[in-house]
C-alpha cells in the first residue's frame, strides 16, 4: 500500500444528538507505523469520534475512508472486517475467564462440528503476547489474578486477532501504577512497530508526549490544532483550553 494513503481518514465528520453538536467538521488522519493522540477537555468529542471509528456511531454528515477508499463503518462488526479494533475503557473483559478466553472471547476457533481448538488457541495467545512484549505467568491464568496493567495488555492484545490495520484505544493508562501505565506504553510502541496505525485518547500528556508522533487537538467537538508529539505541553494545553 502506498505510504501516503492513510490507513484511516476522517473528512469534515460531523455528529449530531439532537441539537446538540458532538463533532462538527472534523478532519483526521492516521498513517500506518503512526500513534496519533487525540486530546480535549471533557465534552470535546474525543469518545464520540472514537465511537465513529468503531462503528458505534454513524457520522451524521461528512465521509470515512480505510485504505483511501470511503466505506461506511455501520457496525463495529463492519469495523473490525475493515480492520478497525478498539479498546474501550471498560474493557470487557470476563474476570472468570483466563487470558486465552479472553483473547478469543466472541472469537473462538472451533472444528467444523463446534469443539474449540484449545491448543490452537493457546498457542496463538502466547504469540500475541509475546508480540506485545506482555509478561503474563501463564495464558491459562483468570485475569482476577491480573493486574490492572495486565488485564488492559490482555485487551489490547485481544485487537490483534484477525490483523487489524488501525487501533483506537481509549484512556488506556487510566488508574494504572506507573509501573503499569510504563508497561502499557511499551505495548503501544510495539503496535507501531508492527505496522499498525494507533489513535491514543488520553488525558494524560506526559504519556502523549511519550508515545504519539502526533497530537490533535479538540475542542466544542472541532479541530484546534494539530501539533508533533514533541510539542511542549504548554501550547497542547493552550490549544485544548482555547488560549490559541
Amino acid at each position: 500500500m502506498n505510504e501516503r494513503i492513510p490507513l484511516l481518514a476522517l473528512r469534515e465528520v460531523s455528529r449530531y444528538f439532537g441539537a446538540v453538536e458532538a463533532l462538527v467538521d472534523v478532519d483526521l488522519e492516521v498513517h500506518a507505523h503512526e500513534v496519533v493522540a487525540l486530546v480535549g477537555d471533557n465534552g470535546a468529542g474525543k469518545s464520540t469520534l472514537a465511537k465513529v471509528i468503531a462503528g458505534v456511531l454513524a457520522p451524521s454528515t461528512g465521509q470515512v475512508e480505510i485504505g483511501g477508499e470511503p466505506v461506511s463503518v455501520s457496525s463495529p462488526s463492519v469495523a473490525n472486517h475493515l480492520g478497525v479494533a478498539s479498546v474501550f475503557q471498560d474493557l470487557a473483559v470476563c474476570e472468570n475467564l483466563d487470558v486465552t478466553a479472553n483473547v478469543f472471547l466472541g472469537q473462538e476457533l472451533r472444528s467444523r462440528g463446534g469443539m474449540l481448538h484449545d491448543g490452537e488457541m493457546e498457542t496463538e495467545t502466547r504469540r500475541l503476547l509475546d508480540h506485545l512484549t506482555v509478561r503474563i505467568p501463564s495464558v491459562r491464568t483468570p485475569l482476577r489474578h491480573l493486574s490492572a496493567g495486565q488485564r488492559q495488555a490482555v485487551a489490547i492484545a485481544r485487537t490483534l486477532i484477525g490483523s487489524p490495520r488501525i487501533v483506537v484505544l481509549d484512556e488506556p493508562t487510566a488508574a494504572l501504577s506507573v509501573a503499569q501505565t510504563a508497561e502499557v506504553l511499551t505495548h503501544i510502541e510495539r503496535l507501531r512497530e508492527l505496522g499498525l496505525g494507533v489513535i491514543l485518547i488520553s488525558h494524560n500528556l506526559n504519556d502523549v508526549r511519550a508515545v504519539a508522533d502526533r497530537v490533535e487537538v479538540l475542542r466544542h467537538g472541532r479541530n484546534n490544532g494539530s501539533f508533533p508529539g514533541s510539542e511542549p505541553h504548554e501550547t497542547i494545553l493552550a490549544a485544548i483550553t482555547g488560549a490559541i
